[in-house]
């Protein structure tokens, strides 16, 4: 038998809803949190866990009184204990997320360190390449600062700021300045060399070692966590109806 649901005059069939979901550009969603419920599906709280996750849940949406409380059921069409399984999941989330990833952080880490640390460095360009070299070596020499120059003689957005840039992931900026970043001692400073149209002039200024503390362990746990979450996906590719037989008894 073909599921039927009504919304106000129109009437949906179970066959309706991937066109549905898809028109309403909700299929991405839809699939991301029924991979997320078959993924958390064994994983329980706590009667600790759990009234903090109410807590903290009904803080957030104002449910300050039983008449507020109530008010938004009734708004969700939802039920008490529905209203404590939405309250749980983010904590169910989190529980699988550590379990499934909290011990490859430190290896995780070490593969993607290079593009993780960040530089603060300083940068000039000019067209002119009888210009750059002058500008280089009054620099070099202690003529003018290198904020100065930036400041008087560099064509980009960069001479607001007296030149200086970041700090950036270290493979932000354009590849061979990221290449001649890496290589640098904070202070060394580089002749100019051709980029594109332009000739620069750069500095590094610091070098900013990513260190993996708390922040950068939570974000390592979140980067592996939404890309086996957009593999799932991808493998799920669709919503698709399935088709049953129902015997009649009598």
């Amino acid at each position: 038998m073909t599921g039927l649901f009504k919304v106000g005059d129109t009437i949906i069939t179970a066959e309706d809803l991937p066109s549905l979901l898809k028109r309403y550009q909700l299929m991405p969603l839809f699939l991301r949190e029924v991979i997320l419920e078959q993924a958390i599906a064994k994983i329980t709280c706590t009667e600790a866990e759990q009234a903090a996750a109410i807590e903290r849940f009904e803080s957030q949406h104002q449910l300050t009184s039983p008449e507020a409380k109530s008010a938004w059921l009734a708004a969700y069409d939802m039920t008490p204990e529905q209203l404590v399984e939405m309250a749980e999941r983010p904590v169910k989330v989190e529980k699988f997320k550590q379990e499934t990833w909290g011990g490859r952080v430190e290896n995780y880490f070490l593969t993607r360190k290079g593009g993780l640390d960040q530089v603060v460095y300083s940068l000039i360009r000019t067209k002119n390449p009888g210009l750059a070299q002058e500008l280089y070596f009054r620099i070099l020499e202690g003529e003018n600062s290198f904020a100065e120059v930036a400041h008087d003689h560099s064509e980009g957005p960069e001479s607001r700021s007296g030149g200086v840039l970041g700090p950036v992931p270290v493979s932000q900026p354009h590849p061979a300045i990221s290449k001649l970043l890496s290589v640098s001692q904070p202070g060394q400073l580089w002749a100019p060399r051709p980029l594109a149209e332009w000739f620069v002039i750069i500095r590094l200024e610091k070098f900013l070692p990513a260190q993996l503390d708390e922040s950068m362990r939570r974000r390592m746990i979140e980067e592996m966590f939404e890309t086996w979450l957009r593999e799932q996906m991808a493998q799920v590719g669709s919503l698709q109806p399935v088709r049953t037989s129902v015997s009649s008894v009598s």
